[in-house]
């Protein structure tokens, strides 16, 4: 795939990544893994960066919605960076095949917890927390 097909992935991942809340990783490494050809552990270190560019902007437009919650973004923000730095680690020790089943797992995971919630149907107004 050439330049422009990864345009095409960047855009298409961006785009989705708005709709459905991702920062766009979940959709980066697969689509470079599968269209670039790239190896697992590429694909994520790739994808580690253009995160950053897809959350600022997603984050900036949420917040103009009102959606954006930043005390919960500013202790994810901060603690995150060690987890990724124990998790480059790791990474970096399994196998590709290993990382590919993780992740494959990982999404699986997210995947049908978010499908039983959907399926639950909304919370009743009672219960619904209140947005801080």
């Amino acid at each position: 795939m050439d330049i422009a097909g990864l345009l095409v992935v960047a855009f298409v991942a961006g785009m989705l990544g708005g709709v459905v809340g991702v920062g766009g990783g979940v959709l980066f490494v697969p689509a470079l893994v599968v269209l670039m050809d790239l190896t697992q552990l590429e694909a994520e270190a790739t994808s580690l960066v253009a995160v950053v560019a897809v959350g600022a902007v997603g984050a900036w437009r949420q917040q103009g919605y009102g959606n954006l919650r930043a005390r919960d973004a500013l202790l994810i923000g901060l603690l995150s960076p060690v987890g990724v730095a124990v998790g480059v680690v790791a990474a970096n020790e399994v196998s590709g095949r290993a990382l590919e089943l993780l992740f494959a797992a990982l999404c699986l995971y997210f995947a049908a917890g978010l499908a039983l919630k959907a399926l639950r149907g909304p919370e009743p107004p009672s219960l619904v927390r209140p947005p801080q």
